[in-house]
């Protein structure tokens, strides 16, 4: 049988199909394409142990890189100069950031660790912690420790849930949500002071709430002195707080994973048990961080309080930060730096206590 062959560009003849085929076999049959292992078990030809073609280019490029590597030992001397550059370029970006947080935070913090532990800052006298006991015995610090505990333990935790709730609604398919949206939003474009002038109007006492109230009874409350005058406050934080708080929950629900939500469903499990175990547990992030910010501005109702009833306003509304702004005025640094670093370890402990109980929470999350 004459075999199938065809020339090639410069006239030669080349092999054809059924030439190459019985290469192929042929070099199989001698064990050149059997792996090592195989051959060396004694299941190949008589050319066990020769390495195929595949072994030896591998091998082949393998010890080519070796030998490059020996040949230019000054190879891993270039990636760590080339490392320790970036790194210094590195730093070079981040150093205005650390100057700025050194010369703002980090110094003025420690100066008033170093006032809380003298006498006054005319001697320098060390004092030990004599100025924490001089402030914890202080009956205005107890008393705006304590409303100041008061308020965020009832403003903080309301301004979560209810933004998250608010959230969870404006996920849903409601008419005009954008509008809502929009509602809940408004208050952070509002001034300050006409904001306390419209809360002025409605919790005077011959304001719009009283006169609301007398007609289910006769008695009138004065707000801002008596026992109720966090209400009106921690009802001012709220309309401030809660639609920044919403925005942020519903971009945390924006990023669960829908297909978790539907495999729940398709094993028959209710709207409460998809929120609770699967909502939750990839909100705990933005929780925590919701938290924080909630706690942070909950010390900051100084100013608001401070517009509706002044420096020394009823006990109920003594706040730290009316002490502090008080102790400043007084020019008493001692007993504010002592003040001030006592307010910061309290907040670096309930901080920590929520980074744990986050992980704790979230710890089965990827």
């Amino acid at each position: 049988m004459k075999k199938l062959s065809r020339k090639d560009a410069y006239g030669k003849e080349s092999p054809g199909v059924g030439e190459k085929l019985n290469r192929y076999l042929r070099r199989n049959a001698e064990g050149m394409d059997v792996p090592v292992s195989r051959r060396v078990r004694g299941t190949a030809g008589p050319s066990a142990g020769t390495p195929s073609l595949k072994e030896r280019f591998f091998k082949k490029k393998k010890k080519g890189a070796e030998s490059r590597t020996e040949g230019n030992p000054s190879s891993g001397t270039n990636r760590s100069v080339k490392e320790r550059r970036e790194r210094r370029v590195s730093w070079v970006f981040l150093s205005p950031s650390l100057i700025g947080v050194s010369l703002f935070f980090i110094v003025p913090f420690i100066v008033v660790i170093y006032y809380s532990l003298i006498d006054n800052p005319i001697r320098h006298r060390f004092v030990g912690l004599s100025n924490y006991g001089r402030v914890l015995r202080n009956e205005a610090f107890r008393v705006a420790v304590g409303n100041t505990l008061k308020f965020s333990v009832v403003a903080v935790p309301l301004a979560v849930g209810l933004s998250l709730l608010l959230a969870v609604v404006m996920e849903q398919r409601l008419p005009w949500k954008s509008r809502f949206r929009s509602f809940f939003l408004s208050p952070m474009m509002v001034p300050t002071a006409s904001v306390i002038m419209i809360w002025q109007i409605l919790f005077h006492y011959n304001g719009l709430v009283n006169v609301f109230l007398g007609n289910f009874s006769g008695a009138k409350i004065d707000w801002l002195k008596s026992s109720y005058a966090q209400v009106p406050i921690i009802l001012l934080f709220l309309w401030k707080n809660l639609g920044y708080n919403m925005i942020l929950f519903m971009s945390g629900l924006a990023n669960i994973p829908k297909d978790q939500i539907e495999v729940a469903r398709l094993e028959s499990a209710t709207e409460f048990q998809i929120f609770w175990l699967i909502k939750i547990r990839y909100l705990s992030s933005t929780i925590m961080f919701v938290t924080i910010m909630s706690l942070i501005n909950s010390f900051k109702v100084f100013r608001e309080i401070y517009l509706m009833a002044g420096d020394y306003p009823y006990d109920a509304l003594y706040m730290l930060q009316h002490f502090m702004n008080n102790t400043f005025k007084s020019l008493d640094y001692q007993k504010l730096s002592s003040a001030a670093v006592l307010m910061a370890i309290f907040m670096i402990v309930v901080i920590g206590i929520l980074f744990l109980t986050e992980d704790w929470f979230g710890r089965d999350l990827e």
